[in-house]
């Protein structure tokens, strides 16, 4: 593979490099990252795959066992791999990192050495002093006129506290994801000390409680920014009967629906930080008035918005990733 010439992109096919989970295990109905191949693929971009036990650094320079990747519109075969070929990543023009949490040192390390291949040209999307940096929960955190009282803490007497103050709680680790290890404790407080414990691993683990927002039955919505402007509708996940989780993952329900007022200024708080920091492509989560994480490792949800109102996220996404390049 050869490094692309120096034309504008407009008048030459990009070479995308796309990181996930395996390919063969995604859910073809609603992937958000094939949505994105096939709107790369669309424009005739070339596309290459790796998964993050396939990046490597050698002599300072990073590389990966890379695949030639087709993508197909057929939920029977949905993709095609050639062989793999040990490559330097800086042949790609644009990777996107789609690799979903938890944030842990695997995911630390694969974003460090796709920085190798940032300092020799290559765009990453979300940029990975970003995705170093950001950590989904505590990022929203740097709005705090846009959250419910919030603590973080491994403290039990703290976090404790924390419930007696608030009585409706939610606790949930900082590095989770779909609604995992989320747990709802109201103003009783049966198993608190179990799941504080459970959580913090006896007091070694920073957690997140926040206070508990009612309005979670209509739904936790995610809204997606694409380069710092907004889709003009958010996806509602209702939570199933007897659920406070409404994540997908967890059996929640996607409803779409416009964007309001309230969310318009949410999203003004956090644009012009979005913008400073490079974030391409980025997920906030809003319950009723509120901000609850800030995602930017892999967002979700552009295929439900995409069916249930003719969007086509992803094709803004590679627009946007087209403008960046040309800057």
């Amino acid at each position: 593979m050869s490094k692309p010439s120096s034309k504008p992109t407009s008048e030459r096919a990009l070479r995308v490099g796309v990181v996930m989970d395996a390919i063969a295990d995604l859910t073809y109905k609603k992937d958000t990252t094939l949505a994105m191949l096939w709107a790369a693929q669309e424009r005739g971009w070339s596309l290459h795959y790796m998964e993050q036990e396939d990046l490597f650094l050698k002599d300072g320079r990073a590389h990966a066992r890379m695949r030639d990747l087709t993508a197909f519109r057929d939920p029977e075969r949905w993709y095609a791999l050639g062989a793999p070929e040990p490559t330097p990543l800086a042949e790609l023009d644009v990777i996107l990192m789609r690799k979903d949490p938890p944030v842990d040192s695997h995911f630390l390390n694969a974003v460090h050495l796709l920085g190798f291949a940032e300092r020799e040209g290559v765009l990453v999307v979300n940029p990975t002093v970003a995705l170093l940096a950001c950590n989904e929960k505590l990022f929203a955190q740097e709005f705090p006129q846009c959250c419910t009282p919030t603590l973080v803490s491994c403290s039990e007497p703290v976090l404790r506290d924390f419930h007696a103050e608030h009585g409706d709680v939610i606790f949930k680790p900082l590095d989770g994801m779909g609604g995992s290890g989320i747990f709802h404790v109201q103003p009783e407080g049966r198993n608190l000390g179990a799941i504080i414990e459970t959580l913090t691993e006896r007091g070694q683990r920073q957690i997140m409680a926040q206070r508990y927002i009612p309005e979670i039955r209509d739904g936790d919505t995610r809204i997606l920014l694409v380069d710092g402007e907004p889709v003009p509708y958010g996806l509602a996940r209702v939570p199933m009967a007897g659920e406070t989780r409404g994540n997908l993952a967890a059996g929640g329900t996607g409803v779409t629906r416009e964007l309001t007022a309230r969310d318009y200024w949410l999203i003004e708080q956090v644009q012009p930080m979005i913008r400073e920091r490079g974030l391409m492509f980025v997920g906030l989560d809003v319950i009723g008035d509120y901000i609850t994480e800030i995602n930017v490792t892999s967002p979700t949800c552009v295929r439900e918005i995409d069916d249930q109102r003719g969007t086509d996220i992803a094709g803004l996404l590679m627009d946007a990733i087209e403008r960046r390049l040309e800057r």
